[in-house]
This record gives structure tokens, sequence and C-alpha cells, in this order.
């Protein structure tokens, strides 16, 4: 393998990343490793809505996802007991049944577009609304908390150590840009272009549609759940607003857009930088204004629509790549 620039960047860089639990920080330290683990949790999660996004299967229904995922290991494990290596493989399982569900007969009737985008919203709010209705197993709208276990264990997947967790973190973010960088260089990429850029012409020649959209909507399902385990179980607590519903499906789509949902580190660089502001604007104002976060992310997401589409990654990526000077031909 040729070690290009580039590449040697990103091993120094990944270096830089692994090595950062070890630099001290005096008090800051916890909280530091908090805000990254969250940005490689959610980072992973974006990526997972970015393998349809890119397509334009545009879904603001992600939340359903996530719920499922995160709810479904929280009680597994509160009311039976299951470890979350089950409970996240049932977890997992039946987000795929939901995705399924949603998927199959959008397919089949040609539901495309922003009634696809419509579709998807309200399963999203379905899954919120059902899981507040259920008040009995999820605690309704206030949530519910993981059972703390006897001890730190790999069999709980519960750690008091956020240097355990960082890693699993940073496991999980290379795992998705693994799964993305994948699907880039396969034929799938291909066909799933040429089914976001006309369904009928696709299938004229001889893509399979349904199988494809299937295929990226189940892939995408079942890793926002994993991304919603990880979560459930580094927070330890669960709740509707934060992890199903319109809300969150919206917080993840900003972040995807705001990096670039066509560059591998777009969601990255998206995600990364709305929690900087979250975080910010909680130092800043407190509970002083209630709802600013979410204004200032939709005015942002409005901005970057119409002048960055492509996002930030992706619009430096694409400045780097034509300030870059064309190879010179070779002469005889």
């Amino acid at each position: 393998m040729t070690v290009t620039p580039a590449r040697a960047a990103g091993a120094v860089l990944l270096a830089l990343i692994a090595l950062a639990p070890l630099v001290p920080m005096a008090g800051m330290k916890q909280y530091v490793l908090h805000v990254v683990i969250q940005i490689f949790v959610w980072s992973f999660i974006g990526q997972a809505w970015s393998l349809m996004g890119r397509f334009g299967l545009v879904s603001l229904g992600h939340g359903a996802f996530l719920g499922v995922g995160a709810y479904a290991v929280v009680l597994l494990w509160n009311f039976y007991g299951l470890t979350p290596w089950v409970g996240g493989a049932a977890a997992i399982a039946l987000s795929v049944v939901v995705a399924l569900v949603v998927a199959y007969p959008c397919s089949r009737f040609g539901i495309i577009g922003h009634y696809f985008a419509l579709v998807t919203l309200a399963v999203g709010e379905v899954v919120r609304l059902l899981i507040i209705a259920e008040r009995d197993w999820t605690g309704g709208s206030l949530g519910v908390t993981l059972k703390a276990a006897s001890d730190a264990s790999l069999v709980a997947m519960q750690y008091a150590d956020k240097r355990v967790w960082y890693y699993a973190g940073l496991g999980l973010w290379l795992f998705g840009l693994w799964v993305w960088a994948r699907l880039d260089r396969s034929m799938a990429r291909a066909a799933m272009e040429a089914i976001g850029e006309d369904e009928t012409a696709a299938a004229c020649v001889g893509v399979r549609v349904t199988r494809f959209k299937l295929r990226i909507t189940v892939l995408s399902a079942a890793l926002t759940a994993l991304g919603g385990i990880a979560y459930a179980q580094y927070i330890t607590y669960v709740n509707p607003e934060t992890l199903a519903g319109i809300g969150v499906s919206l917080r993840i789509v900003f972040a995807v857009v705001l990096g670039g949902m066509y560059s591998l580190l777009g969601p990255t660089v998206g995600t990364a930088l709305t929690i900087a502001l979250s975080e910010w604007l909680r130092i800043v104002f407190g509970v002083k204004f209630i709802g600013m976060a979410e204004t200032i992310y939709g005015l942002l997401l409005v901005i970057f629509i119409i002048f960055l589409p492509a996002g930030i990654y992706g619009s430096l990526a694409a400045l780097v790549r034509r300030r870059r000077p064309a190879p010179v031909p070779a002469t005889a």
C-alpha cells in the first residue's frame, strides 16, 4: 500500500486521538473525555444516517431506530437481567424489523422524496408516543435509568472509568468509517446513485431497486440501533425526548448536513461542531434561554443548505481538490 501524505497525516492524527486519555488535563479530564465520547457515538450515528441520506433516501425518523435500540437493551437488562451483548443483538434485530416494515411498502409503492421523509417522520413520532404510553415499562416521559450492576464488568457493559468508554467509542467510530468506506468502494454505491437519480431508469438497466433500497435501509437502521445501545449503556439513562422522535432525528440530520453527508469525515466534523456549540451555549446561557440551541441549529441549517450544500468538510475538501495542481503528462 502506497503511503500518501493524507494517509500519513491520518495515522498521526489517529495516534494522537488514541493517546489523548493519557494526557494530564488536571480537573478537566473527565469532562473532556465525556464530550469526546459523545462525539464518537453521535458521529457513528450520523455516519449511519448518511448511508441513506447521501443516496436521496432522506429519513426524518431515525430517532425510531435509535430509541428502539436504546430502550430494548435497557429494558431487557432491567426486567430480565439479560446481558447487553444478547439484549443488544435483540434490539438490533427489532430495529431491522421496524426498518423493513417501513421500507418495504415505500419501495414497492414508489414512495420517494418528500413523501418518504414524511413517512419516516411519522414512524419516529409513533415510536416516541409508544414509549411514552407504555409507562409501566419505559417510565413514560420521565424515562428510565439503567440498573447498576454489582460491579463493573464486561458482561453488564458498565464501567465507571471513562477511559474504557473512550476507547470503546473510538472503536465504534472507526467501525462506522470502515463501513462507510466499504460501501463507497462497492458496486452498491453505483446502484444506489442510479436509484437516487431516477428509479425507473435504474430498473430499466437491471438494477434491483427494491432490494438495494431495503439493504441500505436495514444497514442504516442496524447501525443506528447499535449507536443507541452504546449511548444508553454509557449514559445509563434513556428518555423518549432525547432518544426518539422528531427532535433527535433532526439533530442527526443537522449534524450530517453541517459537516457534509457526501464526505467520509463530514458527519464527524458536523457532530463535533454541534456538540461543541451545545456545550458552549449551556455554559454561557445555562437555563436562561431554553430552546436557544435549537433556534441556532435551525438558522445554521437554513444557511448551510443555501450556501454550503456540501457541508463544511465537503466544501473545504472540494476547495483543496480544485487548488491542487494538475499532474503533468509524461513525455515520450
